[in-house]
């Protein structure tokens, strides 16, 4: 049996002397507010970026989290100012949701709504909530998801748009990134709506929310949900016909998770049932991503047998969340095991011991990925702040606020 103490040990050291450190003493814009939006893969500060909504709301979900669990003020002080600067300069007050994007002054850059971007702002500013339970974010937070319910939600043939004008009108380019399909459903932005609003029902508990999140579980096994190989589906027109045949290993186990964790929030023994079961599958054909030397790789087209053979930072820590919430629901001991090696693999070669935080990536000949971000529009402190959160969690050595 593996040593439960040591584990925490590490996780919480991990936590605070290497990721929220790193934000802490490197992130901090003080000249001009909030974050800064880019440090390079070679450690430089970018004052200059653009600021994005998704990196600002997940370092509020980051620093929300890790003071609910640890208590520390400073974490504290860091949510705040990321709660502030969603809700002073990334909310639009004319329209309602989130802006895109910011200049490094926080005037408007990129105005269009992104409805996976609304998500992470509803999921930061219920983490805040759940930490502090400020009344100013909750009324954001219910607002956002209105927002989601009203102007994303397909009611004719089911679940969410991707994307809109800044007054909520259609929008030709629907992309989440340039390296995305232009499709008007994702598989991703489905995952990133129905984890905010798991969240939110933790702190409101709203019987239209709760309808909400059933809906959303409804549609990944409905549609999202690949029948023949339990991976999940990427990209769909609006009537629900896959248009790609990539499978991206590490959303695969990052959904298994999140849908348990949706089901048992909703909370009854039927859907929870049903949903373990299907998380269950969902983590086995994510397994097939795996290597020897504990790893996943980042995703494979079907279509044309090529494969990414990279191990993306926050691949190996969903393998880390996903093979460890499935041993501790399920007592599965080979997901045990998959989860220590992910994590073995992760200590090894992507933590950044002497500049904070994590690589990217480790290519798929072994080299670091130094071109990349370390820290920026994608990279974020949320799965592997998450992934030590969780493991602190699911080992009951620490109780949560």
């Amino acid at each position: 049996m593996f040593d439960k103490k040591a584990l925490q040990a590490e996780m919480l050291s991990v936590l605070q002397d290497n990721i929220l450190s790193f934000w802490l003493d490197r992130m901090v814009d003080s000249e001009r507010g909030g974050f800064y939006g880019r440090i390079g893969g070679d450690g430089a500060v970018d004052a200059d970026a653009p600021k994005g909504a998704i990196l600002n709301a997940r370092i509020l979900w980051a620093f929300s989290a890790a003071y609910r669990i640890t208590g520390r003020e400073d974490y504290l002080a860091a949510a705040t100012r990321a709660e502030r600067y969603l809700i002073d300069r990334f909310y639009d007050t004319q329209f309602g949701g989130v802006y895109w994007s910011l200049d490094a002054e926080g005037r408007p850059l990129d105005t269009r709504k992104q409805f996976y971007a609304l998500g992470f702002a509803l999921y930061g500013l219920s983490e805040y909530v759940r930490a502090t339970g400020d009344r100013e974010a909750l009324r954001y937070a219910v607002a956002l998801y209105d927002d989601i319910e009203t102007r994303s939600r397909d009611r004719r043939c089911g679940g969410y748009i991707e994307a809109a004008t800044r007054d909520w009108q259609p929008i030709e380019d629907m992309r989440l990134s340039a390296k995305d399909r232009n499709d008007c459903k994702s598989m991703n932005t489905h995952l990133h709506i129905i984890e905010p609003y798991t969240n939110l029902l933790r702190v409101w508990r709203n019987e239209e929310l709760v309808e909400s999140v059933r809906s959303l579980l409804d549609t990944f096994e409905r549609h999202i949900v690949d029948p023949a190989t339990g991976h999940l589906r990427l990209f769909f027109d609006e009537q629900w016909h896959p248009t790609s045949r990539i499978v991206s290993f590490g959303h695969d186990i990052e959904a298994s998770w999140l849908l348990y964790e949706a089901a048992t929030t909703v909370g009854d023994a039927a859907t929870v049932d049903r949903f373990g079961a299907l998380a269950r599958r969902i983590a086995a054909a994510a397994a097939e991503g795996l290597q020897s030397d504990g790893s996943m790789i980042y995703e494979s087209d079907a279509a044309t047998g090529h494969s990414d053979t990279d191990r993306h930072w926050w691949v190996e820590a969903e393998c880390v969340v996903g093979y460890y919430n499935l041993w501790q629901a399920f007592g599965d001991e080979e997901a045990l095991d998959r989860s220590l090696a992910a994590w073995s693999y992760i200590k090894r070669h992507l933590i950044d011991d002497e500049g904070g935080e994590w690589w990217w990536s480790i290519r798929g000949d072994g080299s670091i990925n130094r071109s990349d971000d370390k820290a920026g529009f994608w990279k974020c402190p949320y799965h592997n702040s998450r992934m030590c959160l969780e493991s602190i969690h699911i080992l009951g050595l620490i109780n949560e606020r």
